[in-house]
């Protein structure tokens, strides 16, 4: 009996293209919504926190990621909130591991605010994270507090000092807030650099129930490029990071900044990134309110399918670009969904 090869062959789902032939190949998964700090350009000193039933579990979400991993995305970023903050969560570090271990997934990384880092840096490298992003926005103590409303600023600086003892490689992110942390960036570029870590600078956007304040304080980063100018000479750079940075070499210090500028110098042509929150919503655009609920089909069966249609209606639906030059001069903003709903 001779068998048929060809019809057990598994047909491999689609790669993801959006409606404008922009291919997606990382996602930023949310996997909560709560934080330790209370940013003042991320969320409301008060805010109220999703009951913990409406979260998808740690092994939803790997499940969830399982599926786009599928579709040829290659590079996951966790994110919250703080993402370090949930329990339990190294049990979704260990299982994306053996997708690193595949070859499927090329890079698992996370963004973070440094207050965890101490405890969970080790068993971060361990589980295959090469690198991490740390916000961290001043080295003033009371700049830091004030910003962060609730941060420790020596707690963030330790872990940072473990993630380096770990052998993570650490970028800062910096957002430059006018008339709050303007006058730190050369020092922030100084020491970051001095230590061995890039730093990227990252323009305030108009999200959540802080949109009017963040506008307020909105800094052009090419107002900070000059800026930097005055001390270092900025040379455009060949490294590319995969995210919608901009880099530049520094010939003085040997390192590297990054400009994030969604507001001044949008980079929505070249988009390669979705974000799905910690509820399952899936979010094309950061600066649009357009989502797709994956909860529902990825509980409705076993299999992906339904899954996988839901996604493909979301990116056919996924919009050109996004509207934060309108929403910084008074057009209607997405007060109502905070920055730590989608990671950022």
């Amino acid at each position: 009996m001779s068998i048929d090869h060809a019809s057990l062959t598994t047909t491999r789902p689609p790669p993801l293209v959006d409606g404008f032939a922009r291919r997606i190949d990382y996602i930023r998964v949310s996997v909560t919504d709560r934080c330790d700090f209370r940013c003042q350009y991320c969320m409301s000193e008060h805010v109220h926190f999703l009951p913990k039933a409406d979260l998808l579990s740690l092994e939803e979400l790997e499940r969830l990621a399982g599926a786009f991993i599928a579709r040829g995305v290659k590079k996951i970023r966790l994110t919250g909130g703080e993402p370090l903050v949930r329990r339990g969560v190294m049990s979704l570090f260990r299982g994306l591991s053996r997708q690193l271990e595949t070859g499927a997934l090329r890079e698992l990384t996370l963004t973070t605010n440094g207050s965890q880092l101490e405890r969970y840096a080790a068993e971060l490298a361990a589980c295959g994270v090469k690198r991490i992003n740390v916000s961290l926005d001043t080295l003033d103590p009371e700049k830091f507090r004030s910003i962060t409303r609730w941060g420790d600023l020596p707690r963030v600086l330790k872990g940072i000092d473990a993630a380096q003892a770990a052998g993570l490689r650490v970028k800062i992110n910096c957002v430059a807030l006018k008339e709050i942390n303007e006058d730190d960036f050369v020092g922030l570029v100084g020491w970051a650099h001095g230590r061995g870590m890039d730093l990227t600078f990252i323009e305030a956007m108009p999200l959540g129930e802080d949109a009017v304040s963040n506008i307020a304080h909105f800094l052009s980063l090419s107002e900070v490029a000059a800026r930097l100018a005055e001390t270092f000479s900025l040379a455009p750079s060949h490294h590319c990071s995969g995210g919608p940075a901009r880099y530049f070499d520094l010939a003085e210090t040997g390192g590297r900044v990054g400009f994030i500028t969604p507001l001044s110098h949008n980079f929505c042509e070249t988009c390669n990134r979705v974000r799905v929150t910690c509820t399952g919503e899936l979010y094309t655009c950061l600066g649009q309110e357009d989502r797709a609920d994956l909860r529902a089909p990825l509980r409705a069966s076993a299999g992906d399918d339904l899954l996988d249609a839901a996604i493909d209606k979301a990116l056919a639906a996924k919009k050109r670009g996004h509207d934060f030059v309108a929403q910084a001069h008074g057009a209607m903003a997405p007060h109502h969904r905070p920055m730590s709903l989608t990671g950022g």
